[in-house]
């Protein structure tokens, strides 16, 4: 029995999406296990570094336009979607198709709490930059004794 490709890719975009949610429900930063087929499929790749005051994220997100993209934060509660459009040329005809079109979702627990007011964004060579200011409540305050 033959089994057409459009199945399995169908398959593993399943896969792909219970690995996603099963992601969101951690919050281990340093996995070691990354499958690369996954990350090839459209995932968004990110990196989260923290620098006293803040946080700092980038997200691969190539060939996207900002008016595609949606950032949405809530406390410490990340969650950024977009759309990519097909991008076929009038008149033409598909032969074979690698790069996903569609919707996606992808959300992240920070570690801290962040001052959404004051959530900077930049989308600059297919990374979009994020920095994100800690809330004043999640900042080390020094106490004074008296």
């Amino acid at each position: 029995m033959f089994t057409r490709f459009s199945d399995i890719d169908k398959l593993f975009g399943t896969m792909d999406l219970l690995r996603q949610r099963l992601d969101n429900m951690s919050t281990d930063y340093n996995r070691p296990y990354r499958s690369t087929w996954l990350m090839e499929d459209g995932f968004l790749r990110a990196n989260l570094y923290q620098s006293g005051d803040a946080f700092e994220m980038r997200l691969e997100v190539p060939g996207m336009d900002k008016d595609a993209l949606d950032i949405k934060i809530q406390g410490n509660y990340l969650e950024i979607a977009g759309k990519r459009e097909q991008d076929v040329p009038e008149g033409y005809k598909v032969h074979k198709t690698e790069r996903l079109n569609g919707t996606f979702s992808r959300s992240f627990t920070l570690p801290d709490d962040v001052d959404s007011t004051r959530v900077e964004a930049t989308l600059k060579n297919g990374v979009l930059y994020l920095t994100l200011p800690k809330s004043e409540a999640a900042k080390p305050r020094q106490i004074t004794i008296s």
